[in-house]
């Protein structure tokens, strides 16, 4: 009975041993294309960032960002689509809400031709007043964007940066003239984990020079999980602190990600 017992252990250990290899290989490999912003691959991120001790009495503002990636000719244009989900409170008093909704949505599309190890892509962002008088800045406003990374083994190294001016809208509210730089490196750990930093730089040059930075510092992790056995998930969070900041900005931010992913494999009819 036990040499039974024990023979049918050891054919299903030789069963499924190279299935665990072969899912670990799929989520380690997954795991690094998501972490290139150019990878030929479909995603969907549902990203949440807790801006927190914000003004006078220190209120936290919450904006979820769903930012749909999708790319075209076999990979040479990628384009996401930023929809942000902002709560906005009322900076003057302890408590309540000014406005909450969809704030002004953000879309870019890079070209990126194929290369390695070094990986580049440019193109334009465009941003529309969708956000009202409240949650947006009632301008429409346009300019460059490029994204360049480099992937060494397990680890990733890159960086995105754009730059808009207003070109158009509301004559009664302030022209725009902002810069955005997000650094971010990830390290692979295996079987799916990671540990990264993305912290998002900001200047707008149309403030005084005290005013015009805001420089997060910060880092964190997460994994990349098959559901199913199939679709691919990438859960992640990080705390950023604002080294330098507008004396009205966030003092701490949280960020919350879950990112869907979906591969042309997981279209595939195996």
């Amino acid at each position: 009975m036990m040499k039974s017992i024990f023979w049918t252990f050891f054919l299903l250990l030789l069963i499924l041993t190279p299935l665990v290899h072969a899912q670990e290989d799929l989520q380690e490999d997954l795991s690094q294309q998501a972490a290139n912003p150019l990878a030929d691959l479909m995603s969907f991120p549902f990203q949440n960032n807790l801006n927190l001790n914000q003004g006078e009495f220190n209120r936290n503002t919450n904006v979820l960002n769903i930012q749909p990636v999708i790319p075209f000719a076999d990979g040479r244009i990628i384009t996401r689509t930023i929809f942000p989900i902002v709560r906005i409170p009322d900076y003057s008093s302890e408590e309540g809400n000014l406005a909450s909704g969809l704030s002004d949505i953000v879309f870019t599309a890079f070209y990126a031709p194929a290369g390695q190890p070094f990986t580049w892509g440019v193109g334009p962002v465009l941003e529309l007043p969708t956000g009202g008088e409240l949650r947006g800045t009632r301008k429409w406003s346009a300019g460059p964007s490029v994204v360049a990374l480099v992937q060494p083994g397990p680890w990733t190294f890159g960086v995105l940066a754009n730059n808009v001016w207003s070109f158009a809208g509301d004559e009664d509210r302030s022209e725009i003239n902002r810069m955005l730089l997000n650094l971010f490196i990830v390290r692979q750990l295996g079987n799916g984990w990671y540990v990264n930093s993305a912290p998002i730089l900001t200047a707008d040059w149309t403030a005084e020079s005290d005013d015009r930075w805001t420089v997060p510092l910060g880092a964190g992790g997460g994994k990349l999980v098959l559901l199913g056995g199939k679709l691919p998930l990438n859960l992640q969070t990080q705390v950023y602190y604002n080294v330098v900041r507008p004396g009205f900005g966030p003092e701490w931010q949280w960020r919350v990600q879950v990112q869907f992913l979906l591969p042309k494999s997981f279209f595939s009819k195996d």
